[in-house]
């Protein structure tokens, strides 16, 4: 059985940093494409950041690209969301998801397995 849990959120002030880290267990930890994704109090779960299993590839939400850093270390089953310049509106709780393909996807549907979140609270 896989499992995800990730770690590394808290609160942080406007304009600070965070790294949030996902552990996946399992063996097809270095096929597995990884995301995460996020869900703001009252708004539906949208995607932030993807990365292929190799880590060639990498997609990034608009609102986060140049903040946001997607990164993986597959000898250590784990991947990686550098947060800087943190804003109010990245108040959510990080969920991160994996799926055995190939690519990056944000169809939340094509993940198989889920971690439970990390919360980020970004006080202004």
């Amino acid at each position: 059985q896989v499992l995800a849990v990730e770690s590394g959120g808290g609160v942080v002030q406007a304009g600070g940093s965070l790294r949030l880290s996902c552990v996946v267990s399992g063996p097809s930890f270095s096929t597995q494409s990884i995301a995460w994704y996020r869900q703001a109090p009252g708004k539906e779960r949208e995607p932030v950041a993807a990365i292929t299993w190799s880590g060639d590839t990498t997609y990034y939400q608009n609102s986060v690209k140049g903040r946001f850093s997607i990164s993986r270390d597959n000898a250590k089953n784990t991947v990686f969301l550098q947060m800087s310049s943190l804003q109010f509106e990245d108040t959510a709780i990080y969920h991160c998801a994996a799926g055995s393909f190939h690519g990056v996807r944000t169809d939340q549907s094509q993940y198989d397995y889920w971690g439970q979140g990390t919360q980020v609270t970004v006080s202004s």
